[in-house]
């Protein structure tokens, strides 16, 4: 049976449709049982039905016909029920229910079992005999073990609508992703196809060695000036901080990134075009690997840049230029930013790709200019989609192909009453972040790289409340000497003074290994990673130590930030380090001062130890999203639980409260850097729990900037107390939920369905 259960989920997960994959699961099951029949109802959410999607055995023609409401017929209680259903004679069942166009009148026997997946019920599936007879206990186990693993297969294809119909050209298709930007749009597919196969160039031995070291070196030249034309084209719709994005790409082409290692390869025997294939790919596997987010999305960047040199060396010029529709929506396997770059600014409306996420450069970029962006759609048959029309809903993560009359006008009421609130925020950016009462809260930022939010933003903020070092050790081929780094964090400093710019050292690990720093475990996340990893390398800890204050000479604006810290014995040992690099300074001549330090408090063992870190160190800062993730034990990225992530859960409220509260108790500075201050919900109720300070990403600071100008710190306190009482998930939404509308605040909330 083992053998026959891998064969038939080999061949579902093989499937090109869910049309397909469901004639596989009901032929093969009925021929591995050796029953009558065997049929497959699904949910359908919206009718809150079961309807016969397939089967072998019973009528064909009731195929889409037959629907079952949740306790109607002994399907409808195998789903109510969410259990088996094994009996000997099905008609004499008191939940019996007979469909003429069925047949089913000539069967006895039925066993069904719940398609189940993340305690959801997907669907029935069901055997039939003629026979009168009790489906052993064998068979039920197989069938139960068949629906647990067909729920995974099916799930994704659910979730995206029926495959088999998305190119139906009178069908609407809703399809589910990923979240990326924010806002909705109505307009019509243009695909884009990658410029260059970087997994098809042949090995070759060049000919003239130098000849191509120049080929590489000028169609280098020829991406950076293509870069510079994009980041021209966008200028007036971003700011400073989204144009240094594509300064990031000018370095990655650099000398010290990719053309430094491509030219290498050559003159070791490569041609230009191999070489580069064999470099970019190698950059790609390594970041791919990568458990963060942020950092694997580098890895689109690499690719983009690598295919985009590599059409420059294979001289594609017969391609012409393409045309885009009024309201143009880039769909594509995965967009660039240099892509979004070339399309005219007026056209541009929405972004749909398959692979990507909300922490890839082009969800940053199209977040800035205000375009609705939905990534990860895995499934999505973007080869005939082109001039599909389709609504991009970016805060529900939603595509909806061929929108039926009734969707369209209800969408179209929503865009004009989100762009009177775009209008409403715009105006507000320069305004102070006050309560209603007079209760000021510094909003500050969190940037990743070297060059990233440089510059002047629009909105008013109050500093760099993270800086993730990481970044920029990535972008070489070792670790960068003192020198470098002591570069790129001036830049960053100077950039932003004279506000404070709190940078974190190295949060390398398990999951952020470097190419050139491997390091493989089986559990990443309760690892070898952040000061565990630079205390064991005093050696890297020192020499960026060292590079932060030199680059701070002269600013007064650098805090320094310790990640991953579970011992006040860490602490104790970096100060140590720290005091050695500010003397070694000094004797060298350099005039540096002490910059504050301060702890990310991420492991929820800190949490019991504020007051001795309070004795060593000079604030705190709450690294929400890993001390979600620990205090829940749920990793976010796995789709098997992400759902349980969530900020609102009473015990994590609880621990933020505490927090705040032992801060004020021992007089020591307490910000949030994660997500949740970046939410205007999260923010109110952080608000409310005592904290003063909260760093986001940039795009969230409007709507969080919003929330507190029209909230009085009271009321924030308010709805904690109320919050802190209730011991549910369940509730405390739906009460956060409530006080928000009577506060005329849902409008800064992504909608509901």
């Amino acid at each position: 049976m083992l053998e026959i259960l891998r064969r038939i989920v080999q061949e579902v997960n093989g499937a090109r449709s869910l049309d397909a994959a469901l004639s596989i699961i009901v032929r093969r099951i009925r021929k591995a049982m050796q029953t009558d029949v065997c049929s497959v109802y699904l949910r359908d959410d919206e009718r809150d039905c079961f309807i016969l999607m397939d089967t072998i055995g019973l009528n064909a023609s009731a195929i889409g016909q037959v629907t079952l409401k949740p306790g109607e017929g002994l399907v409808g209680l195998v789903g109510q029920r969410e259990e088996p259903l094994n009996i000997e004679e099905a008609p004499s069942h008191s939940h019996f229910r007979y469909f003429a166009e069925t047949g089913e009148e000539r069967y006895s026997s039925f066993l069904g079992v719940p398609i189940i997946h993340q305690r959801r019920v997907l669907g029935v599936l069901v055997v039939q005999q003629r026979e009168k007879r009790q489906f052993g206990e064998g068979e039920e186990a197989f069938l139960i073990t068949m629906a647990a693993q067909l729920a995974g297969v099916l799930v994704h294809a659910l979730s995206t609508g029926a495959l088999a119909r998305l190119s139906d050209p009178s069908t609407q298709a809703l399809l589910n992703g990923i979240a990326a930007a924010p806002g909705m749009t109505i307009g019509e597919a243009f695909v884009v196809v990658p410029s260059a196969n970087l997994e098809a160039v042949p090995e070759r031995v060049p000919e003239d060695v130098e000849a191509e070291v120049v080929r590489l070196r000028e169609a280098i030249d020829c991406v950076r000036h293509d870069i510079r034309q994009a980041a021209e084209r966008l200028a007036s719709r971003i700011s400073a901080q989204e144009q240094a994005l594509f300064d990031v790409y000018q370095q990655m082409l650099g000398d010290a990134a990719l053309g430094n290692e491509v030219e290498k390869r050559i003159r070791e025997g490569q041609w230009a075009p191999y070489a580069l294939s064999r470099v970019v790919q190698r950059h790609v596997n390594y970041l791919e690997r990568v458990d963060d987010n942020y950092l694997r999305e580098r890895a689109a960047d690499i690719r983009d840049l690598g295919r985009r040199v590599l059409a420059h060396l294979q001289k594609d010029s017969s391609a012409r230029p393409p045309v885009y529709p009024d309201r143009t929506i880039l769909v594509g396997d995965e967009i660039s930013a240099a892509q979004l770059g070339e399309i005219p600014r007026e056209k541009l409306a929405g972004l749909v790709a398959l692979r990507g996420s909300s922490t890839s450069h082009v969800a940053i970029l199209a977040r800035a200019m205000g375009i609705p962006a939905v990534m990860g759609m895995s499934d999505l048959p973007i080869s005939r989609l082109a001039g599909t029309p389709m609504i991009v809903d970016g805060y529900r993560g939603r595509l909806i192909l061929r929108p039926q009359p009734d969707l369209l006008v209800r969408y179209e009421s929503m865009i004009e009453e989100e762009e009177a609130l775009t209008s409403m925020l715009e105006s507000e950016q320069s305004l102070p972040s006050e309560t209603s009462d007079g209760f000021r809260i510094r909003l500050m930022i969190n940037t990743g790289l070297a060059v990233e939010m440089s510059g002047s933003p629009a909105a008013r903020i109050d500093g760099v409340g993270l800086y993730r070092t990481e970044v920029p050790f990535m972008m070489h081929q070792r670790f960068p000497s003192e020198k470098e780094q002591t570069r790129i964090y001036r830049e960053q400093l100077q950039g932003f003074a004279p506000l404070p710019v709190v940078m974190r050292t190295l949060d390398i690990g398990g999951d952020k290994s470097l190419p050139y720093f491997p390091i493989e475990e089986d559990n990443p996340f309760l690892g070898w990673r952040g000061i565990r990893v630079t205390l064991d390398h005093p050696e890297v800890l020192m020499v960026q130590l060292r590079a932060m204050l030199r680059a701070a000479e002269g600013l007064d604006n650098l805090r320094i930030l310790l990640p991953m810290v579970t011992s006040v014995e860490e602490v104790d040992t970096v100060c140590r380090l720290l005091e050695r690099a500010i003397q070694e300074l000094r004797n060298d001549g350099v005039q540096v001062e002490r910059p504050l330090l301060g702890v990310m408090l991420e492991v929820p063992a800190v949490i019991y130890q504020l007051e001795a870190l309070a004795e060593r160190v000079d604030f705190f800062s709450v690294g929400s999203n890993d001390l979600i993730q620990y205090l829940l034990a749920v990793d976010r990225n796995n789709a098997r639980v992400s759902g349980l992530y969530d900020a609102c859960q009473p015990a994590v409220l609880r621990a933020l409260d505490h927090i705040a509260r032992e801060s004020r108790r021992l007089n020591i500075s307490a910000s949030v850097c994660g997500e949740l201050a970046g939410d205007p919900i999260g923010a109110l109720l952080l608000m409310g729990m005592g904290y003063r300070v909260l760093s986001m990403n940039a795009p969230n600071l409007s709507r969080v900037r919003a929330a507190i100008r029209r909230v009085s710190l009271e009321g924030a306190q308010n709805l904690v107390s109320d919050v802190l009482a209730l011991h549910s998930l369940t509730e405390t939404r739906e009460l956060v939920y409530q006080r928000m509308k009577e506060w005329e605040l849902a409008h800064l909330l992504p909608p509901r369905d």
